[in-house]
């Protein structure tokens, strides 16, 4: 099968969101200007670089109450700065209860029974018990080609590890068995790893 974008795909559900798989879930805490907790989760979020470290996250979609937007974006341009904490196969549910389309005078971390902890270096909440969380200052927001398409890049100021994920030194992510989207409504878990090493090693 082939098919343009442009002209449609003629199946029941869009292959494109099972293509690339499986994608880290960026669960992405905010605070508004005017002191509101904001926290959503993301599939679009990756790493993008070792030094500094940094990070970015896509949103896709809008709110009536946000214009151009959601939470998630329209909080960071007020702040300039985000903490990405990272989803476990145990947060599975209460992750998934933060992505309701809730108004902006919500707290999802409150909605959905989340305890949280400050950030060390930015104003802003983080998931308390994550198995890591990037506390990051946003470097630029980048509107991409679609009415609502934003990315949001940001530095990795401040960097929390539980305490059980470390191993031998390590980050040991078999310890907490990662959560990560799959296409349409579907998940997937990190439960093993194996090793490769290059050529040139």
């Amino acid at each position: 099968m082939f098919y343009r974008p442009a002209d449609g795909h003629g199946l029941p559900h869009n292959p494109f969101n099972a293509i690339v798989t499986p994608r880290p879930i960026g669960w992405i805490s905010t605070r508004g200007a005017n002191g509101q907790n904001n926290l959503a989760p993301y599939s679009f979020f990756n790493a993008v670089a070792y030094e500094p470290p940094q990070v970015m996250f896509a949103s896709t979609a809008a709110k009536e109450d946000r214009g151009d937007t959601k939470d998630s974006v329209a909080n960071i341009r007020e702040t300039g700065v985000f903490c990405v904490n990272i989803v476990e196969y145990a947060m599975r549910d209460v992750m998934n209860a933060s992505s309701a389309a809730l108004p902006r005078d919500v707290d999802e971390f409150a909605h959905a029974g989340i305890a949280l902890s400050p950030c060390s270096e930015i104003d802003c909440a983080r998931v308390a018990e994550a198995p890591a969380a990037l506390e990051c200052r946003m470097t630029q927001i980048v509107q991409i080609k679609g009415a609502h398409n934003h990315v949001v890049f940001g530095e990795v100021i401040g960097v929390h590890l539980r305490d059980d994920t470390l191993v031998e030194g390590r980050f040991d992510v078999t310890t907490f068995t990662p959560l990560s989207r799959m296409g349409y409504r579907d998940y997937t878990r990190v439960t093993d790893i194996f090793e490769l090493r290059r050529p040139d090693d």
